[in-house]
């Protein structure tokens, strides 16, 4: 959840970088000339990391993999799960912004990603959720390949999960299903590290109290989220596990065969011949074009002897095939680029979880203001991190989560269909989290972020100019359609419905924030002004979606290969065709994990 930045102040003095893997090169000038890559992947982030690793496992292939940002050896605020949100705006976010949002009342809103090693997997909010088993028997659905099928996925959740104590060493029975978790995976996940006794007390008290909606659920990452559960997060021994960090530690980047060159951006992929010579009947593009970031300087070509892998994420991948002529060609030849593969559907169907954040004062000396407000406190705690990695600076803000659904009975239903995946996954989230988050307000407080899982609106990333090194034009379209307005209302009245619990009569004061007290029951006052305060949950998906095999639609085949491409396979969450009901960071590395299964027994 999204927090002030009030420890920028206290502790960005100690944010500090240095390289710990031997084997980086920190600009494309220092990578050795002799050698002939099989596999290059566009993107060292959640995916690209994952694929680079387990194409390394075979020792005859050589994998190059092109990260744009620095390392994230030794970036402290990255490593501290509490300091999330310091890493927002920095120099690790690609700072993007969205064009005007009318569902937002006209505002442009910053669009982080991670540009770092490791990508928004070093710089997120560190949720492990891997969604609804509908979610992924939809993808099986539309792809016509039963390997996307919540079934044939689980695998890969467990190949990338290795569960851990949690950092306070409590007593973690009853909180979690052991039989659908891993212990020898890669990315290590935890139950809630630091405890908030009194919000999280009540809350499970509320659940029992209210049951079902907020029916306690043992383990929402079981392919059945409903209900209120305990939040799982990637923290390890009180730090943050990223796709770097696990994938990409010493004991992997040992391997000869794998080469990791930071401070460098791949603007382009190129086909065989010159563009003025292209051949539609021939469309192989084995070559790539990058630039360093470190300085000004002309584009440098490498080429893959057997794939180019995108894994620059939906903004990322999306944006270097427009600039390599590859999207909707009007729309292409509209900003000056050659259109070479037509496929419309590139930079399409956008989706996002949309997030409001609602702030309730309490009667409480536990909350986690206090600390926000206090450099002693928050001293005390860094020196308690630095020396057992323990504490609150262990916690990412939220313990528990609550999945729901909007009653069958509801009006909406006569008016919208239901976006969600199927009736056993949810079209409410809720977060709790033991602060007031963005109110700034003094006092003691709590927040309940209320998102979508799933949402009818679309938007689309579209290139701003023929420039590569310019960023793209951001459309998430939040709350671009009227039953996202809805639904964000009907998540609020559930969360009022949940403080409306026994557990919380003498805790839950007044609301303080975006609405007042007097102003949040008003139907008409929340509509109105919400899209004043609605930001997203950075969950972009979907602008390079799988479909069938032959389909006159999508970008990938369920084989993750582009569509009248040879040569280029897109693997990070650009390739969801709808989006899941998920923190998107767990459903990412099971796709990376897949299409590391795909390609190597493609080439084998």
């Amino acid at each position: 959840m999204q927090r002030p930045n009030l420890l920028r102040v206290t502790l960005a003095a100690i944010l500090y970088s240095h390289f710990a893997h031997a084997t980086l090169y920190q600009s494309i000038s220092e990578l050795p000339t002799n050698i002939n890559f099989d596999f290059i992947i566009a993107g060292g982030g959640t995916a690209g990391a994952v694929v680079a690793n387990r194409l390394s496992e075979v020792s005859r292939y050589q994998v190059l993999l092109l990260e744009a940002g620095p390392s994230d050896a030794g970036v402290i605020n990255s490593e501290i799960p509490f300091l999330q949100t310091t890493l927002i705006g920095g120099p690790y976010d690609w700072n993007y912004t969205t064009t005007p949002q009318e569902g937002l009342n006209g505002r442009s809103i910053p669009y982080t990603r991670g540009k770092i090693l490791g990508g928004s997997s070093s710089i997120n909010f560190m949720f492990y959720t891997r969604g609804a088993s509908a979610d992924y028997d939809r993808w099986a659905s539309v792809t016509g390949d039963s390997g996307w099928s919540w079934q044939n996925m689980k695998k890969y959740f467990l190949k990338n999960e290795r569960l851990v104590p949690p950092a306070d060493g409590h007593d973690t029975r009853g909180q979690y299903d052991p039989a659908v978790h891993s212990t020898t995976g890669m990315t290590m996940v935890s139950l809630p590290n630091y405890p908030q006794t009194t919000l999280d007390n009540r809350t499970i008290q509320a659940s029992k109290q209210l049951g079902g909606d907020f029916k306690f659920n043992l383990d929402d990452n079981d392919g059945s989220e409903l209900g209120l559960s305990w939040n799982q997060v990637t923290v390890g021994n009180g730090k943050r596990s990223s796709s770097s960090t696990s994938y990409l530690s010493e004991q992997y980047m040992s391997r000869m065969n794998l080469h990791v060159v930071l401070n460098t951006h791949v603007t382009r992929i190129l086909p065989s011949s010159s563009p003025d010579r292209f051949n539609p009947r021939d469309p192989t593009f084995k070559t790539i074009e990058v630039v360093t970031t470190l300085r000004p300087g002309s584009p440098l070509l490498l080429r893959a002897s057997k794939e180019i892998i995108l894994s620059a994420g939906s903004i990322g991948s999306t944006q270097i095939l427009l600039n390599s002529g590859v999207g909707d060609s009007k729309e292409l030849s509209a900003v000056g680029i050659t259109p070479l593969v037509d496929i419309p559907s590139v930079g399409k169907n956008l989706s996002d979880h949309p997030l409001l954040q609602a702030v309730w004062e309490v009667n409480s000396t536990e909350t986690f203001d206090s600390f926000l407000q206090s450099p002693e406190l928050q001293a005390a705690a860094f020196v308690e991190w630095q020396t057992r990695k323990t504490g609150p600076l262990t916690s990412n803000g939220a313990n528990q989560l609550a999945w729901l659904r909007i009653p069958d009975n509801s009006s909406l239903w006569k008016s919208y269909p239901d976006p969600s995946s199927g009736r056993s996954a949810p079209q409410l989230e809720l977060v709790f989290s033991n602060s007031g988050g963005l109110s700034g307000l003094p006092g003691a407080h709590i927040t309940i972020g209320v998102a979508l899982p799933s949402v009818l609106s679309r938007g689309s990333i579209t290139l701003r100019s023929n420039n590569p090194l310019d960023a793209p034009l951001i459309n998430p379209n939040l709350i671009g359609h009227p039953y996202d307005a809805q639904a964000m209302l009907a998540g609020l009245r559930s969360a009022q419905r949940f403080l409306s619990a026994p557990a919380f009569a003498d805790y839950v004061l007044s609301h303080v924030y975006p609405f007042t007290q007097e102003t949040i029951d008003s139907d008409e006052t929340v509509l109105e002004t919400m899209g004043n305060f609605i930001q997203t949950s950075w969950h972009p998906v979907g602008t390079l979606a799988m479909s069938r095999k032959g389909a006159d639609h999508g970008v990938v085949d369920p084989d993750l290969r582009v569509k009248g491409l040879k040569g280029v396979r897109v693997v990070d969450a650009s390739i969801m065709p709808y989006i899941p009901a998920a923190h998107t960071q767990a459903p990412v590395y099971a796709i990376a994990e897949r299409a590391s299964d795909l390609i190597k027994a493609y080439w084998s």
